[in-house]
């Protein structure tokens, strides 16, 4: 068996900005009430004719153009999503035919907020387990498709978007980049975070996810980095699910992570879902924050209500 390692990221997103200013003349909130309960200033909205292979589609194309790969050099294609619209074919086909790949096995995963950091794990295990050697992972959500827009404690969170990751082996000579998981769920609160009904609608009870994440997540993201063999002190960035700012920068100072980053997309881009780690860890690379090779901690949360983290190293 060997590691794996991230080779590259992308992310996309839609051109419409939404504002919180624009969300004041649809419902009744202002500006100062959505900063000060969520943190949220803009985020972005995919239009009826881009649905959620699209979005998925071109931040896949950005992953692989930076690491130099073709869709044909991809052999597994897995796409974290709730928000797709049609079964089969499913989203992971569809962007390998909209990326011209060659025969990919393809697979989605709904595992909602921690779709993205599920689906990484999956794809290191495959990768390990010599299944795959080549894998695009994408998160990608189209969450105002599925708003009630009379509703301003959920429509004033939602964002749409795409973060993808190519994931290859580690070199005999390089340290592996991808950590061990710890994923789990609480099944008998999975009514909190919700996407049902037909047509499906997102509702959560908002009170009971903030106490879940602010009590019980530190302790367990701690646990991811033993598990890496990494203290808190040394993580060079901490990317959680950007559900809320008022649960990042608690839980974040809670993991103990004195020394890091502390990725906060969420005010730009809102809750994108499965998109928001994979989006805002790209955008942190981009930007230069921080060094190849550095530490750095995914921890996705919500629906069901599942989690899973990993520690890895930067691209």
């Amino acid at each position: 068996m060997t590691g794996t390692r991230i080779a590259a990221l992308g992310h996309y997103q839609p051109a419409k900005v939404l504002t919180n200013h624009d969300l004041a003349g649809m419902v009744d909130t202002s500006d100062a009430w959505i900063t000060s309960r969520v943190g949220i200033r803009t985020r972005h909205m995919a239009g009826p004719d881009e649905p959620v292979d699209e979005l998925a589609a071109h931040a896949g194309a950005k992953a692989l153009a930076s690491a130099g790969l073709t869709p044909a050099d991809i052999d597994l294609v897995l796409v974290a999503t709730s928000t797709a619209i049609d079964r089969s074919p499913n989203t992971a086909a569809r962007v390998a035919a909209r990326l011209s790949m060659g025969s990919p096995a393809v697979m989605d995963l709904n595992v909602v907020c921690a779709g993205f950091t599920h689906a990484l794990a999956t794809a290191d295990h495959a990768v390990r387990a010599g299944s795959a050697s080549r894998v695009l992972v994408i998160g990608a959500d189209k969450m105002t498709a599925i708003t009630d827009w009379t509703d301003r404690s959920t429509c004033v969170l939602v964002g749409d978007g795409a973060g993808a990751a190519v994931v290859v082996a580690a070199g005999a000579d390089e340290e592996p980049g991808i950590g061990p998981v710890l994923w789990g769920s609480v099944p008998e609160m999975g009514h909190a975070v919700r996407i049902e009904g037909s047509p499906p609608v997102f509702a959560q009870e908002g009170q009971t996810v903030y106490r879940w994440a602010t009590t019980q997540l530190p302790p367990i993201a701690r646990q991811v980095c033993e598990r890496a063999g990494v203290t808190p002190e040394e993580l060079a960035a901490v990317v959680l699910h950007q559900a809320n700012l008022r649960i990042i920068e608690p839980v974040a100072q809670k993991i103990g992570a004195v020394n890091a980053v502390i990725a906060r997309d969420v005010v730009d881009s809102g809750n994108t879902s499965a998109a928001s780690i994979p989006m805002a860890l790209s955008k942190i690379v981009d930007r230069g924050e921080i060094a190849s090779g550095a530490p750095v901690l995914l921890f996705g949360f919500g629906g069901n209500l599942s989690y899973a983290g990993q520690v890895i190293r930067c691209p």
